[in-house]
This record gives structure tokens, sequence and C-alpha cells, in this order.
């Protein structure tokens, strides 16, 4: 459900509105309207903006940092905050720094491993008794073994598909031959090493000095942040406010929630100050606020992840959250699977932080979907229920539904596929009269009319012909009411489609609506079936690895034997897993964004209701 909102207006004396502003700000409940022309050219809010985000990057950083840190902690100061900041940047352009000097020593390290620990000053001192060293590498297949005749050469190591050589010569002549040329550091090996491991030994320094600040002084930052927040928040108001009266008259303008509009109102009568309330103009970019009973809450994320609704129309989580959950269930469709989520989920749940809780019960909620499935179709762990040889299911296994139980009765298909389209119907025809229920909130039942008649129309033809199908005998009265029903939807769809617009119109208007509904009924219908495809390919994939794990072991060692199933069915369940896992989140996400927004008429662009407060 949206939030109904109202409209405010303020009229303030200016000496008296910073004053007013802080009152509104404790109360909390106040979205301003922002006016955004003045807000980006203002140097001082942008260089607080660019604060507030060091600070942030800065807090993120150290989270990792802080797995010791009790969750109440002292009361942080903004001053020290802004010492810490610099403490700790300067900090990480000194570890920043380190970490390119490693780079560069592993490199030169790696490069010199091949020479080993040489003696760099006695190589120096050679060129003194007329012997010189040129060292070259080159792939093996490239190396001119003429070169052994015309110069003292000596292999020094093949590695990494490399031939690395050197060549003594008793002239300072550069030696060209077709190889790569070889400069050895000053330093060798063992020496670089010994560099490379201080280096290590710095940035472990750092690190712990880090740690101990995030211990010690991460409240610091906190309250910074904090105070960051307020005061950006605050800014933006004041830019946001026009002036009247030679500027002694401030005018600000805001939605509040009619459920909490009560105690505005009395601040208001309090500070004495000049204000309207009005309804706001559907046109308005209306600030929305999204409030669900606890089940349909859990799925408001989902909800976000496309875009909110406006507020001119329905909140679609109500009505996607059984579906969804569903969704999840057919796809995955292993119950073993399910039990898996659900008992990660509810042990997760016990210590998880209070943000996370409602992404758990989700988790929770979408396992047992998956639990619920697995079990009518009798699959569990990729084990086929109803074709194993165990005595305590041999009561149940012919009421799974499977192609081996029930194939006859649904025509020789696969009944989760009829299943999947008849749900796809279902939520086709859902979204159909969701979409009629927004158009009345929005323009009155006269446009809503012409999508209701479709509604009718197609619930009418499936009837007309489904029911004879399936062996159903309908009565005369019956044939003829549904006879009367699809006429009058038909003249309803051809004539009255775009009230206010002459019959032509109309009538053209419904040959180009009625081809789209065709064409797109049958495509919407027919991408359901997405929900048995990829619920039989888990399965199917699951059996797999349970064959693999039993067949190839057959002729192991006993002992040897069951610890090779262990480590096939880990491996193999695990890989099968992530995979309709991933299924199991998307094509639910696909089927509900578009699909159910199509049908329902969704638009969205809804803008979320942020009120001003302290942080």
């Amino acid at each position: 459900m949206i939030v109904k909102m109202k409209k405010y207006s303020f009229l303030v004396y200016h000496k008296q509105y910073q004053n007013f502003l802080e009152e509104v700000r404790e109360a909390g409940v106040l979205h301003v309207i922002e006016k955004t022309e003045g807000i980006a050219e203002n140097d001082a809010l942008r260089e607080k903006m660019q604060l507030a985000s060091r600070v942030k990057n800065t807090l993120e950083q150290l989270t990792i940092f802080r797995d010791e840190v009790a969750t109440e902690h002292d009361e942080g100061n903004a001053e020290k905050g802004i010492e810490v900041l610099s403490v700790i940047e300067e900090t990480n352009r000194e570890n920043e720094a380190l970490k390119q000097k490693l780079a560069l020593s592993q490199r030169e390290t790696e490069r010199m491993k091949v020479w080993g620990d040489f003696d760099p000053e006695r190589i120096a001192n050679l060129s003194e008794q007329n012997i010189y060293l040129s060292l070259f590498a080159c792939q093996p297949s490239k190396y001119n073994v003429e070169w052994d005749n015309e110069y003292e050469t000596f292999e020094i190591a093949n590695l990494g598909g490399m031939k690395y050589f050197a060549i003594v010569h008793n002239t300072p002549e550069t030696i060209v031959i077709d190889a790569e040329p070889v400069k050895l550091n000053n330093k060798n090996y063992s020496q670089l090493q010994e560099e490379e491991d201080k280096l290590k030994n710095e940035i472990d320094s750092i690190n712990d000095n880090l740690k101990q600040i995030a211990l010690k002084d991460y409240c610091h930052l906190e309250k910074l942040q904090d105070e960051l927040n307020n005061n950006i928040d605050f800014s933006r108001v004041i830019l946001s406010t026009g002036s009247t009266a030679d500027d002694k008259v401030k005018l600000l303008e805001g939605f509040c929630p009619e459920a909490v509009e009560t105690s505005l109102n009395e601040l208001l009568e309090k500070e004495n100050v000049f204000y309207e309330v009005t309804n706001p103009d559907i046109d308005e970019d209306i600030p929305v606020q999204l409030k669900n009973n606890s089940f349909s809450k859990l799925f408001e994320p989902i909800t976000n992840l496309f875009s909110l609704p406006n507020y001119g129309e329905l909140d679609p989580t109500p009505f996607l959250a059984p579906f969804f959950m569903l969704f999840f269930g057919l796809c995955l469709g292993d119950g073993g699977y399910g039990l898996l989520i659900w008992a990660v989920a509810t042990f997760m749940k016990r210590k998880a932080k209070p943000d996370m809780k409602g992404l758990l019960s989700l988790g929770q909620y979408l396992g047992l979907a998956t639990v619920l499935v697995g079990v009518l179709t009798g699959s569990v762990f990729g084990i086929a229920l109803d074709q194993v040889e165990w005595k305590w299911l041999s009561g149940v296994k012919q009421y799974f539904i499977t192609q081996g139980n029930f194939g006859e009765d649904f025509g020789g298909y696969n009944p989760m596929m009829i299943i999947a389209v008849v749900i796809g119907i279902i939520q086709i025809l859902f979204g159909m009269i969701v979409n009629v229920l927004k158009v009345n909130k929005q323009h009155g039942f006269k446009y809503a009319a012409g999508h209701l008649a479709w509604v009718f129309f197609i619930v009418a033809m499936i009837a007309y012909i489904g029911l004879p199908a399936l062996g159903v005998i309908m009565p005369a009265i019956v044939l003829y009411a549904l006879y009367a029903v699809i006429g009058l939807s038909v003249l309803v769809i051809l004539f009255y489609n775009s009230p206010g617009k002459n019959i032509f119109s109309n009538f053209g208007s419904a040959l180009w609506n009625t081809y789209n509904m065709a064409t797109g009924l049958l495509g919407d219908t027919l991408s359901y079936i997405r929900l048995f495809a990829l619920g039989l390919t888990g399965s199917i994939l699951g059996g797999v690895f349970n064959t693999l794990a039993i067949d190839l072991t057959a002729d192991a060692n006993p002992f040897i034997r069951w610890i090779f199933v262990l480590l096939i069915l880990l491996v193999g369940h695990t890989i099968n897993f992530a995979l309709c896992l991933i299924g199991a989140f998307v094509h639910p996400l696909r089927l509900t964004f578009v699909e159910f927004y199509k049908n329902a008429g969704f638009e969205g662009g809804g803008k979320a209701y942020k009120p001003f407060k302290k942080a």
C-alpha cells in the first residue's frame, strides 16, 4: 500500500526561520521539496558532500578491522574525527606507495630467481680481469646451436618455457644474437627476497595501525559522518527555500504522511507559523512510502530492485509477493535444496543485524516454498522419489506430481508444464485486474471499462473452450451467460476503449489493441514454461551427479569408495545448487518485471519518501 501524503506550504519570518528548521528536523516527518538549481552551484555544500564521501569511504575501509568492536561504544567527537580522517588518509597514501613498491619488488624478485644468489660485487670485478658476461634468454626452440661453437656459452636454467644462458667473452664488445638480453639487478635473489619481506612487514605494520584506529577512533568518524549528513540536509533545505517580501519571509514546501501529520501540526501551532495543508495534485512529484503487512513487507526489496511505484498507482508488492515465492520454489524445484536454504537463513537470522533479518526471513519463506514444491513433485537432492524402491514410500509414490503418475491425465504432457502455464495465465489475468483497479483510481471507471472487458472476454473464452475440452457438459443457461458476457465484452472493447473519442477512433484502436493483446498474451503465457523447465533441469542434473557418484566408484575399495562418493556428491550438488539458485532468483524477477508489470500497467518512477531529520 502507498501511504497517503499531505502537501505542506510554510511562510516563516526570516529571523524565526533557522529555529523553525531545527524544530522541523527534530520532528523528522517532513519530506522537503528540493530545488536543484541552487544546490549544484553552492561551493560550501559541495565541499561538505566531498568530505562526507571521504568519511564514508574511510568508514567502509575500517569496517573489516572492527570484528572486536562492541556494538556499544563511547560517544564520538566530530573535531577528533577530522584529525582521525587526516591520519588515515595519510596512512593510506603511504600504504599505497608501499604496495606499488612491493609489486615492483615482487616482479624483480621473480625475474632474478633464475640467476640465484650471485655476488654482484664479484661479477662487477670480472671486467678488471678482461672477463665479461652477457646474459640471455630465449625459447628453447629458438636456441641456435651454432652459438656454442662461436661463443663460450653456459646454460643456466630451463624454466617456464624459457632457456637462460650466459656467454663469457674477453672483450667489452656487445654480443648481438637473436635472443633477449638480460641485465642483472645490483641485488641477488636472496637480497631481493629480504627487501620484499621488509616491505610486507611495513604494510602489515600499517594495517595493524589501522586496526588500532578502527578499534579506538571509529566512533569519532561516525560522529563526524552524522554531523556532516545533518549539515548537508540542512543546507539542502536552506537552498530549497524561496524568499518573498524582500527576503523577509521564507517559503518552504514539503510532504508529510497523513498518518503522522498530527505531530507536525502540533509543532506548527506551537511555533505560530503560517502553513497550508492540501491534498497534492497527482501530477506533482510526490514522494512514495510503502506500508505493507509483515509478509508483503519482506518482498519490498524485490519491488525496489526495479522501481518504486509512482504516487498515483498501486503498490505492486502485495500482488507480486505470493507469485514470486511460488515461482522461486518451482524454478529451484528440489525439496532438499529448499530445506538447505531455510536452515541457513534460520541459523544466520539468530545473530544477524536488524536490517538483515528481513532478507533472511524472506530466505526462510523462499526455502519453505521450495520444500513444498519438492515434496509435491517428489524431488529431494536429485532423488526422484517416485522411482526409488523404498518401502516407507510405497503408499505415497503414486501421488507425486510427475510424468509417470499423471502424464496420461494431462494428455501425455508433463503435468508440471501444464501447471506452469496455468499459473502464468492466472498471474496475467491477475495483473490485468490490477491494471483495471489502477486506471479506475487514476481516471475513473469509464476509462477502466475497456480493460475490464478484456478480462471478462478472456475468462469467458477460457471457460467456453476449456470446460468442454475437460469433458464438462455445461447447462444451456451457462452457455447463454457466456455468450452474453463475450458479446458485451466485445462491444465494449470495440466501441468504448477510449471514452470521449468517436466510434471510428475507438474501432481503429480496438483492432490495434486486439492484435497486441493476441500476440502479447501468447508470448507472455509461453514465458511461464521456464518455471517447469528450470525445475526439471535442476532435478535431472542433481540425479546425474547422484548416478555418477555411485557408478564411477562401483569397483573401488568400500572404505575409499564412500569417500569419493561423498566428494562427488558434495562438488556436484554444490555446482547444481549454485546454478539453480541463480536461475530461481533471476527468472522469477523476469516474469515479475516483464510479464506481470506489463499486464498490470505498472509505470514506476516513484521517488522514495526521505524525511528531513537528524542522522
